[in-house]
């Protein structure tokens, strides 16, 4: 499943609840989901090749 970032709590590797595949204005894609702690949301930069992986794994596209 996707990981992120979170910028809130400075924790690395975060799981990503309820992942969401989005596609930037400039092409690139991202998944968006919340940290399960916190409650922050938390976005994490990936390839074209990760993200159709992720929406194979059961992510939601929301391109």
């Amino acid at each position: 499943m996707a990981t992120g970032y979170c910028v809130k709590c400075k924790e690395k590797g975060v799981n990503l609840s309820s992942p969401e595949i989005h596609q930037t204005a400039k092409g690139g894609f991202m998944a968006k989901g919340k940290h399960e702690k916190c409650g922050t949301t938390v976005c994490a930069m990936m390839s074209k090749d990760n993200a159709e992986k992720a929406v194979e794994d059961g992510a939601k596209k929301a391109y």
